[in-house]
């Protein structure tokens, strides 16, 4: 087993004593996508004492990982506030004296507290004008590859651990605990609604950040309107996060339009990310874009699909176990994407928006066929 020097000597330390740092911060899904690195970490060092950085929004993804001894969050602030944080922040990290820091991030902040740690082994990506603060680097190529990002990220790993066998989303899918608190309010949620254990749920996750991943609300109208129509006993669960309300709110009312029962569409649209995860895992299918919700419903059975329209599942599908049922959209082959989503060539974000209604609801019925199939085959065995 390859360990890191101390610093006190050349010599390596006891596993039992080896303090390692993970920093990953920003987005829900980009900090789900590490998890598999957790378990990797864990293995290599089963005494060691795994921390995790992240920041307040994607901190539930990690609260209860139970490979990870201690979870701190960085506050997000702004101004002097965000100075003072980040000093404070600082002063902490170096305390705790890490012997290891691996910036799964490489962001200006990540990199600057992964210094300010002053860790013996820093290992982060080679980045323009950043790359000095790492003890190790790895490469980074510039452009698109068509390599999933956890195995980009399992390069850092290497790093630290020369020869480590590459990750397998079979045995090393990402993970966010189902907590049977979360469960319990959700189940209370639904009661709300006049939801029984008896439906059958679709969770439609109609919300995106930007423009670039917002599939029309006509069409999330019509994959809803259709689904809801098959079978009296199916509720349409309509998420999005708070501040979106607006967009499944608009979604169910064009739905209705096309004549879809009220009743059978269902707006939620203030869970946390516990609850979502265990919403998940009671449903029968989820659908929606390449997002945090979708990394969060990947770490469980449920069968999905998914949206694509700058990004790739090359790169950013689920990753879990091939056996579990995942339908993957996308427009196809165009020059412009991937994109980086700050300007949309084309001005019309074609990449998403040409996805049609009509072929999200055959893959939706072809995932919820393959999932009964793949069923009923594990009870024959």
């Amino acid at each position: 087993m390859t360990r890191p020097p101390s610093k006190a000597s050349p010599a390596v330390r006891e596993a039992a004593l080896l303090k390692i740092l993970l920093i990953r911060l920003r987005l829900i899904g980009d900090v789900v996508l590490t998890t598999p690195l957790i378990r990797a970490l864990r293995r290599a060092y089963p005494a060691a004492r795994l921390t995790y950085l992240v920041e307040p929004q994607a901190a539930p993804v990690v609260d209860a990982n139970p490979h990870l001894d201690t979870v701190i969050v960085a506050p997000l602030l702004s101004g002097l506030a965000r100075w003072r944080a980040d000093a404070a922040l600082a002063v902490r990290v170096r305390r705790d004296r890490y012997d290891v820091v691996i910036d799964l991030h490489g962001g200006p902040r990540s990199s600057w507290l992964a210094l300010a740690t002053g860790a013996p082994v820093r290992i982060g990506y080679t980045v323009s004008g950043r790359s000095w603060m790492y003890t190790r680097r790895v490469a980074r190529p510039r452009g698109h590859r068509d390599r999933h990002s956890v195995r980009n990220q399992w390069d850092l790993i290497e790093a630290l651990l020369p020869g480590a066998p590459p990750p397998d989303p079979a045995s090393d899918p990402v993970e966010m605990p189902a907590l049977a608190s979360a469960a319990l309010r959700l189940d209370a949620r639904l009661r709300g609604h006049g939801i029984e254990a008896t439906h059958e749920l679709i969770v439609i996750h109609v919300g995106a950040g930007n423009p670039f991943r917002r599939w029309p609300e006509s069409s999330f109208a019509d994959v809803a309107a259709a689904l809801s129509a098959t079978q009296p006993n199916r509720r349409i669960i309509l998420t999005t996060g708070p501040a979106q309300t607006l967009h499944a709110e608009t979604v169910k009312r064009l739905a209705t339009s096309l004549g879809a029962a009220p009743e059978r569409l269902v707006i939620m649209c203030d869970l946390e990310l516990a609850e979502l995860r265990s919403l998940a895992n009671r449903a029968a299918l989820f659908i929606g874009g390449d997002s945090g919700p979708a990394h969060i419903a990947s770490a469980g059975p449920v069968p999905m699909v998914v949206l694509y329209g700058p990004t790739t599942p090359a790169v950013w599908g689920p990753w879990r176990d091939p056996a579990l049922v995942t339908e993957a959209l996308g427009i196809g082959s165009l020059a412009c994407r991937p994109c980086h989503q700050r300007v949309c060539e084309p001005g019309d974000f074609r990449c998403l928006r040409h996805i049609g209604a009509v072929e999200v609801v055959a893959a939706a019925n072809r995932a919820l066929a393959r999932d009964r199939s793949r069923t009923h085959a594990s009870v024959r065995t």
